[in-house]
């Protein structure tokens, strides 16, 4: 059985953007949310892998280094690419893009964002990470440090449910879920746990 714990990175400096690919730092507490997960789950994890984007990677790196194990930047769990919707906020979008933000948030299939990546585009690097992560390390425990879009996309994925499933999960900052998988079959052992 492979065990993974899935952690989203915690609040930004900014406010709240479309930031796919802009790599704002993390706040002191958004952070501090980070690490008191990072608490729970020391001594517990056999290797870690995070998105390339510093907000993930900078925490896992120094998470991994002080508890002896590996930290693997994997970019198949970077955030989406939202192109022309980068750095921009809700309002922003509405007000440049008027019915598109509203229509993505209620189902993303059909949704191009201008620029930017498309939601099967993120389902597909979402699905080959999961099959090789599976494959590649049964019988450990991992933590993958990610983003809101591709924690949703790879809960959806172990659930077999639609895309249009991950527009109901909440997900927080500093968001803590685990999912496992044995011989196949795959669940959701719990979400959004508080500590």
């Amino acid at each position: 059985m492979i065990t993974i714990d899935l952690l989203r990175h915690g609040e930004l400096e900014g406010g709240v953007k479309y930031r796919g690919q802009t790599d704002d730092p993390l706040t002191r507490a958004g952070r501090a949310d980070m690490n008191r997960i990072w608490q729970q789950l020391e001594g517990h994890v056999d290797l870690i892998i995070s998105s390339p984007m510093s907000r993930c990677l900078q925490p896992a790196a120094e998470w991994a280094e002080s508890a002896g194990v590996e930290c693997l930047a994997d970019p198949r769990i970077a955030e989406m690419h939202y192109g022309e919707w980068e750095g921009l906020t809700s309002d922003e979008i509405k007000a440049r893009y008027p019915g598109m933000l509203e229509q993505w948030r209620a189902d993303p299939e059909g949704v191009v964002i201008p620029g930017g990546e498309s939601i099967h585009q993120l389902q597909k690097r979402i699905a080959g990470f999961w099959t090789d992560i599976c494959e590649k390390h049964d019988g450990r425990d991992l933590l993958v440090v990610a983003h809101s879009g591709t924690v949703r996309m790879l809960i959806a994925h172990v659930l077999s449910a639609p895309i249009v499933s991950t527009r109901h999960m909440q997900m927080p900052y500093s968001c803590w879920s685990r999912v496992t998988s044995h011989n196949g079959s795959s669940q959701l052992q719990f979400h959004n746990r508080d500590i």
